[in-house]
C-alpha cells in the first residue's frame, strides 16, 4: 500500500510535498500563553487582547501611535556611533554596530522626531531595545540633547520614551557622560518652563533610570513594565533575600511613589495630550 493511502487512512488528505508551512510572524504568543493574530495585535496597539500583555515595541510603532496620521519630521536621522576606544570583547564594537544597523535598519538605539499629536506639535525621543539592548551610548545622549534643544527653541513639549538596559559598556566613560549631559539639558528645559513627560516602558533600567527616565515633570509607564536600576536578579543576589512580589514592575514602582500614573497603550496619546493641555492651561480637547 502506498504511503499516500496510509496517510489517508489516518485522516491526512494532503500529500507531504503539497503541504505549506504557515508563514512566520502571522501569530504572536504572549508570555501567559495567549495566541493572537499579528494583524489583530497591531490593531490593538500591540497589546494582547486576552491578557492585556503589552508587547515590546519600538520607535516605529510608538510614532504610529502618537503622531497624527503617522506624519513627522525625523531629527538627526543619520547620526551614527563611532568606536573611539577601539573596544573589543568577544567581537569588535565596530562590528557590533554594523551588525545591529543591518539587523534593525536603525542607526542607533534612539530616534527623535517632531510632529503633530492631536493637532499640536510635540517633540518625541523614543528608544529601540532591538539595537544593542537599547543601550545608552554617545549618539543616544547627543540625539536626546539635540531633541531637547529643538523643544526649547520652538517651545514645544518633550516626550521621552525609555526602553533600555542601561549604559553602553563598549563606550565606557563616554556613555556615562550622557547621564550628566541629558540631565543638564532637561534642567534647561525646566528653566524655560517647557513640559517634559517621561514614559518608562519595558524595560527601563541602569543609567537610563538614573538620568532622564526619572526626571520628568510627570513620570508615567505602561502596565507590567520592568523599571529599576539594577535588575531583580542582581538585587536579589546582592541583598541575599527574596524580593517582594511584583518587585520593580510599574505597579510596584507607582505604589512606592516613583510614578505618577500607569496608562494602557491605547490611551497613551490622549493621556499625554491631556497632561500637556492641563499644564499649559489649554482648553480640554474632546
Amino acid at each position: 500500500m502506498s504511503s499516500w493511502f496510509k496517510r489517508k487512512e489516518k485522516g491526512i488528505q494532503t500529500a507531504t510535498e503539497e503541504k505549506k508551512d504557515t508563514p512566520r510572524g502571522l501569530w504572536y504568543k504572549s508570555p501567559t500563553g495567549k495566541i493572537v493574530e499579528s494583524e489583530e495585535l497591531a490593531k490593538n496597539f500591540y497589546v494582547s487582547p486576552e491578557d492585556d500583555y503589552h508587547v515590546r515595541i519600538g520607535s516605529k510603532e510608538y510614532f504610529e501611535i502618537l503622531f497624527d496620521d503617522n506624519k513627522f519630521k525625523e531629527l538627526d536621522e543619520k547620526l551614527s556611533s563611532k568606536d573611539p576606544l577601539k573596544f573589543v570583547d568577544t567581537k569588535k564594537y565596530s562590528d557590533r554596530l554594523k551588525a545591529a544597523q543591518q539587523k534593525t535598519k536603525l542607526k542607533d538605539a534612539v530616534r527623535t522626531a517632531v510632529g503633530k499629536s492631536m493637532g499640536k506639535e510635540l517633540v518625541v525621543a523614543c528608544m529601540d531595545f532591538s539595537f544593542i539592548g537599547g543601550s545608552m551610548g554617545s549618539v543616544v545622549g547627543e540625539k536626546i540633547a539635540r531633541a531637547i534643544d529643538v523643544a526649547k527653541r520652538r517651545k514645544l513639549p518633550f516626550l521621552m520614551i525609555s526602553k533600555s538596559g542601561g549604559a553602553r559598556m563598549m563606550e565606557a566613560a563616554l556613555s556615562l557622560m550622557q547621564l550628566a549631559k541629558t540631565s543638564a539639558k532637561l534642567a534647561q528645559l525646566a528653566e524655560a518652563k517647557i513640559p517634559y513627560i517621561s514614559l518608562c516602558t519595558d524595560p527601563t533600567t541602569g543609567g537610563t533610570t538614573a538620568s532622564y527616565a526619572m526626571l520628568g515633570d510627570i513620570n508615567i509607564s505602561e502596565p507590567g513594565a520592568l523599571i529599576g536600576f539594577a535588575g531583580p536578579r542582581v538585587v536579589k543576589d546582592t541583598v541575599g533575600k527574596d524580593l517582594p512580589e511584583g518587585f520593580q514592575t510599574s505597579e510596584f514602582v507607582k505604589e512606592h511613589g516613583f510614578l505618577d500614573f500607569i496608562t494602557h497603550r491605547r490611551d497613551l496619546k490622549e493621556k499625554v495630550n491631556l497632561y500637556i493641555d492641563l499644564i499649559q492651561n489649554q482648553p480640554i480637547r474632546a
